[in-house]
């Protein structure tokens, strides 16, 4: 019978930089759900349930960026993009801060030993 790489494959730990962008993921989104939810006063307030909808993929991005998704690290680059180009309509500061967010975001979830880590996730579960 062939080994599977769950027994082969010693998976390597979290890096802190996916710990910290994850955990915050999740508690940013949640919170911004909550507090749009809180906001909602009519049933058809489409753009409230569009924002709760963005942080909902917040959420997702966190939580699967947590079980070493490759894809989240992906939406959620896509998700602060969407960010800066949200805040492209506002002020400078909001532009500025999100502008930063993104290039901060970049690095950190693209490093190599981070990149590192999400393949070899993906690896553990497969057979040889």
């Amino acid at each position: 019978m062939k080994p599977n790489s769950v027994h082969t494959h010693v998976m390597k730990q979290r890096p802190d930089l996916v710990t910290a962008i994850g955990s915050v993921f999740i508690a940013v989104g949640a919170i911004e759900i909550a507090y749009h939810l809180l906001d909602l006063r009519h049933p058809f307030q489409y753009d409230v349930l569009w924002v709760c909808l963005v942080n909902l993929i917040a959420v997702v991005c966190g939580i699967y960026m947590l079980r070493g998704s490759s894809w989240a690290r992906w939406l959620t680059v896509v998700w602060i993009a969407y960010h800066v180009i949200l805040s492209s309509f506002h002020s400078l500061g909001k532009l500025a801060v999100h502008g930063i967010l993104f290039v901060m975001f970049v690095y950190f979830l693209f490093r190599p030993s981070v990149t590192k880590y999400f393949n070899d996730v993906k690896s553990v579960g497969k057979t040889n």
